[in-house]
């Protein structure tokens, strides 16, 4: 799903650079990215606040960055990382974005992830100056790990790379919305959701200045080889409101689906578009699908609008979990988590719980799952235990009721010949009597009218048939 950006004053600025203010911009990014730069205050300041400012809210605050990041950043040559992802190759590719593609790559001994962000277009230029300032000073075990960055420029034009650290099970989109993999497991979605819960809680709360995320969904968030869940791409990261102000107003950016209605609307970002974005993926994971399918029924399009009916009555609910699930006892959890994705969803961000908040009620819900999955085998091994008494029992009266057994099926033999010979008797009798009965009848009806006194019939009754007939004695 691609990224919105809806500016103004950015757009009329952008369409307006020259060649040269380019030029200039990239001089001024570099001062910003590397630490051993050396570029006049006055005019990085004046170029930062005109080409920057919808990402920082000052130069000091770059200042602040910089100092903060130290050394701790490795600086790659491009032909480096060219020889590391074997000439950006496509077999080496494991993702692609708006920005730019992410490839594959070894350096030394180490496997990296590198992302290559396209050459033309300003807008991924800035992306990479932001995260290379927030992910070299953000350093958290749900946030990806940022290595290094290479910025040169060679005739072929200006190269940025960020070189991250390799996400060996690549991103929560990739597992829980592509069928061909095995499905996640729900205490897997659970454990994920609440990872990916730190990483935000750190950035609104835990460090001395507040980070906005911006644009949290399933692509977002990476799985590593034990499938522990960190947060990434920081290109649309924003620095929070200071002290004292509500919000701050931007230009809308992020991911449709995914952007807090209040701030498409109005423009004012606070940390709580991310907990509005926070509860939209909760769905997906309760689900398995994604905040916008066109693929489907008009009805079931939009997420939101299709699981609101259903979230309500609880003998419903089963009609939105994700199938996959079919076998896992998660229901009554998956409901706990649908209430918490409704606070998260709530129109009134103020109402909406904080991200410290939102940890603490995932981790009371994969308390109770992990105590439910408990209790499910115990009540399992009761049942093969009784089965196991019960089977020994059963060799002990085994002999007896062999004997039993035997003795029964004689007896059965007996009634059984005793019954079909009464059956063949009677059917013979009966077969007998009937055909007595036909024959009767024909020779009281031609016999009466010659010798009444050899029938039982008189003249009244002469030619109708008499129960009292006896066999004729001649024709």
């Amino acid at each position: 799903m691609k990224c919105f950006y809806f500016t103004k004053d950015e757009e009329e600025e952008g369409a307006t650079l020259s060649s040269r203010e380019s030029k200039v911009s990239w001089v001024r990014s570099l001062s910003v990215a590397s630490s051993s730069a050396t570029v006049d205050t006055r005019r990085s300041r004046s170029e930062l606040d005109s080409d920057s400012r919808d990402y920082t809210d000052s130069f000091e605050f770059y200042e602040f960055l910089t100092q903060r990041r130290a050394n701790d950043l490795r600086v790659f040559g491009f032909y480096e990382l060219k020889l590391a992802t074997k000439g950006f190759s496509r077999g080496l590719m494991i993702g692609e974005g708006g920005f730019g593609s992410v490839y594959r790559g070894v350096v030394g001994e180490m496997e990296v992830a590198v992302k290559r962000l396209n050459r033309y277009g300003f807008q991924g230029h800035k992306e990479w100056i932001n995260e290379v300032n927030f992910l070299g000073v953000v350093k958290h075990p749900n946030l990806v790990k940022l290595i290094g960055y290479c910025a040169e420029d060679d005739e072929r034009g200006m190269q940025r790379l960020l070189v991250y650290e390799l996400m060996c099970n690549k991103s929560l989109e990739d597992h829980l919305l592509a069928r061909s993999r095995a499905p996640l497991s729900w205490t897997l979605r659970l454990k994920i959701a609440q990872d990916a819960a730190r990483g935000l809680a750190y950035l609104h709360e835990e460090m001395d200045f507040q980070l906005i995320f911006r644009d949290f969904k399933p692509s977002n968030i990476l799985l590593d080889e034990d499938f522990n869940a960190k947060l990434s791409d920081f290109g649309l990261a924003r620095q929070g409101p200071a002290a004292g102000l509500s919000h701050i107003s931007t230009s809308v950016v992020g991911t449709v689906g995914y952007a807090a209605p209040e701030y498409v609307q109005t423009g004012r970002l606070t940390a709580k578009s991310d907990v509005w974005s926070f509860g939209v993926v909760l769905y997906e994971l309760i689900t398995g699908r994604r905040v916008l399918e066109r693929n489907l029924p008009r009805a079931e399009q939009k997420l939101l609008e299709w699981v609101r009916p259903y979230v309500s009555d609880s003998k419903k609910f089963h009609f939105i979990l994700d199938p996959r699930l079919e076998g896992h006892d998660c229901v009554k959890s998956a409901q706990r988590l649908a209430s918490l994705a409704n606070k998260c969803l709530t129109k009134n961000p103020r109402s909406r719980p904080k991200m410290s908040e939102v940890v603490d009620i995932l981790g009371n819900i994969i308390t109770d799952a992990a105590a439910q999955a408990e209790a499910v085998p115990e009540t399992a091994k009761e049942a093969v235990d009784e089965n196991e008494e019960a089977a020994e029992e059963g060799v002990d009266t085994k002999e007896e009721g062999r004997e039993e057994v035997e003795s029964g099926k004689l007896e059965s033999n007996n009634q059984k010949w005793s019954f079909d010979f009464k059956e063949m008797v009677s059917f013979r009798n009966k077969s007998i009597e009937r055909r007595y009965r036909q024959l009767c009848y024909i020779f009281s009806a031609k016999r009466c009218k010659f010798s009444r006194s050899i029938f039982s019939c008189t003249t009244e009754n002469a030619g109708t048939f008499s129960q009292s007939c006896i066999w004729p004695r001649k024709c």
